[in-house]
């Protein structure tokens, strides 16, 4: 299943701007359709459980 950048947007609570950073940049995979992206669902869980940071209790 693909998402719209709009979706990945929501689904990571960052804005479409800091998606379309990540798709270029290369830490978010995408396919062009036509003028738009989509990126895998996968992925997005993907990069969130890599970049999560545990917080420690005190």
């Amino acid at each position: 299943m693909f998402l719209t950048v709009a979706e990945v947007a929501t689904v990571m609570r960052v804005s479409k701007m800091t998606v379309y950073r990540l798709v270029h940049s290369g830490h978010l995979p995408a396919i062009r359709v036509g003028r738009s992206f989509r990126v895998p669902e996968q992925a997005v869980h993907d990069y969130l459980r890599e970049s999560y940071v545990g917080v420690e209790s005190a």
